[in-house]
C-alpha cells in the first residue's frame, strides 16, 4: 500500500498495516494491511476505500496490544467478504430472479415477464421469473424478504403485499418496511368492475340495486384475502352501502377462470388480466377505478360518473430487493428499470395492457408507497378486515 503524501513519517516507530471498505454505508473489514499511527487520516483512494494510520511513539509492545485491540473493535462492525465487496463491481455475474407472490396471469406477472426480457439484455445475465404464491402474496414475498441481499433475488410487488397486508394480517412473517429496500415503481393501473354475461346488471347502479335488494348474496372474485382486488372491492362496497360475497382465490388467474366460468359474478381487477376478455364479450365492464376515463375503455364511465361519487383507486406496483443490498447494487438496478420503462417498445406493450409506466427513484417510490399505506392500510383499518 502506497503511503499518502499527507502522512508523516513513522521515524523508528513501528507501523502496522491492514485495510477497511466502506460499502454503501456497510464496513468491510479483511486481512490486508491498515497503517496505524496515533492521529487518523483518511485519504480516498478510489470509491468506497480509504486509508487509516496510527502512530505511535510507547513501543512495540504497545503498539502491538493497541493494534490487538483496534481491530477488536472494527472486527465488530457490520462485514462483508472480500469476495462479495468485489461482487459489486462484477455485478452481475449470474441470473438473476423475480419473484412474483402470485400464481402466472396476473398484473404482477405480467409485469415481470415484459420487464424481465428487456433487463435480460440490458444487464447481460438472464432475469428468470420464479411464481411462489400463496397466502395473500405473502409467501413470496417473504422468501425474497429473506433472500440473501446480494441483488439477484427481487421481488416484483404491489400495494396488495406493501400496504394493505401489514394492517391486515396480525403476522405477516416478516416486517416489509424492514427487510425489503424500493428500487423503483413500475407503473400503476387501473381496475375495471366486470360481471359474467349472465349476471343481469348492465351498469353500476343496477348492481347496486340488485346487492341492496339481495344483500350478502351477490358474490365477488379476488386474487386472495388482502389483495388490491379484494380491498378494492371492499372500497366500493362500503362507499356504495352494499354487502356482498368475498370469495377469495389464489391469484388473478384462477379467480379469473372461474368469473369466466360464470361460478362467481363479478370481480373489480387491473385491466391487464381482462382486457381480451372485455373486448371479446366473455366478460361485461361496469365502471373503471380511476379518476378519468381509460383510453383503453373510452366507452366505460369511471365509478365517479357511474354513480359512486369521489370514488377511485387505483393500483401501484414496483420492484423491491432485500434490505441490505448495497447502494451501488440498488442505483445499478434502477437505472436498469427506468431505462425499461422509457424504451418504447416497453411502453407500448404496457399501455396496451391499461397499465401507465412510472419510472422513479428508489427514493420517490418509498415515499409512494409510505402514501399508498395510509390509503389502503387506512380503508383496512377502518372496515375492520383482519385475517389471524
Amino acid at each position: 500500500m502506497t503511503r499518502p503524501a499527507s502522512l508523516p513519517e513513522c521515524e523508528d516507530l513501528s507501523c502496522y498495516d491492514a485495510a477497511s471498505s466502506l460499502v454503501s454505508g456497510v464496513s468491510i473489514i479483511n486481512d490486508q494491511r491498515i497503517r496505524y499511527s496515533p492521529e487518523v487520516y483518511r485519504q480516498m483512494t478510489q470509491p468506497h476505500r480509504f486509508q487509516i494510520c496510527f502512530r505511535f511513539r510507547f513501543g512495540k509492545a504497545a503498539t502491538n496490544l493497541f493494534v490487538v485491540l483496534a481491530l477488536a473493535l472494527l472486527s465488530q462492525l457490520p462485514r462483508i467478504s472480500v469476495a462479495e465487496a468485489q461482487s459489486v463491481d462484477n455485478y452481475p455475474s449470474r441470473p438473476i430472479t423475480f419473484i412474483v407472490p402470485f400464481p402466472p396471469g396476473g398484473t404482477n406477472d405480467i409485469l415481470a415477464r415484459i420487464l424481465s426480457e428487456r433487463m435480460s439484455k440490458s444487464l447481460g445475465q438472464q432475469v428468470v421469473v420464479e411464481n411462489r404464491a400463496g397466502a395473500g402474496g405473502n409467501i413470496g414475498s417473504r422468501q425474497a424478504a429473506r433472500s440473501a441481499p446480494d441483488g439477484y433475488t427481487m421481488l416484483v410487488t404491489y400495494v396488495g403485499t406493501l400496504a394493505i397486508n401489514p394492517a391486515m394480517y396480525a403476522n405477516l412473517g416478516y416486517d416489509p418496511d424492514k427487510e425489503l429496500a424500493p428500487i423503483g415503481s413500475i407503473a400503476t393501473a387501473v381496475s375495471v368492475l366486470v360481471v359474467h354475461p349472465s349476471f343481469p346488471a348492465h351498469s353500476l347502479r343496477e348492481l347496486i340495486a340488485q346487492a341492496k335488494a339481495n344483500p350478502g348474496q351477490i358474490n365477488f372474485a379476488s386474487s386472495g384475502v388482502g389483495t388490491g382486488v379484494h380491498v378494492g372491492m371492499e372500497m366500493l362496497a362500503d362507499a356504495a352501502g352494499i354487502n356482498i360475497k368475498h370469495i377469495p382465490y389464489k391469484g388473478t388467474g384462477p379467480a379469473l377462470a372461474d368469473l369466466l366460468g360464470g361460478h362467481v359474478k363479478v370481480m373489480l381487477p387491473p385491466i391487464p388480466p381482462v382486457i381480451s376478455n372485455v373486448r371479446s364479450g366473455l366478460l361485461r365492464p361496469l365502471a373503471v377505478t380511476s379518476t378519468v376515463r381509460s383510453p383503453l375503455l373510452p366507452d366505460v364511465p369511471t365509478i365517479d360518473e357511474a354513480g359512486v361519487s369521489g370514488f377511485s383507486a387505483d393500483t401501484r406496483f414496483g420492484l423491491m430487493v432485500p434490505a441490505g443490498t448495497p447502494r451501488p447494487i440498488v442505483e445499478r438496478l434502477n437505472k436498469e428499470l427506468r431505462a425499461a420503462l422509457e424504451d418504447e417498445s416497453v411502453r407500448k406493450r404496457m399501455l396496451d395492457d391499461g397499465l401507465i409506466p412510472q419510472p422513479d427513484t428508489p427514493e420517490e417510490y418509498a415515499a409512494a408507497n409510505a402514501e399508498d399505506q395510509k390509503l389502503w392500510g387506512g380503508t383496512v383499518r377502518k372496515l375492520g378486515l383482519k385475517v389471524d
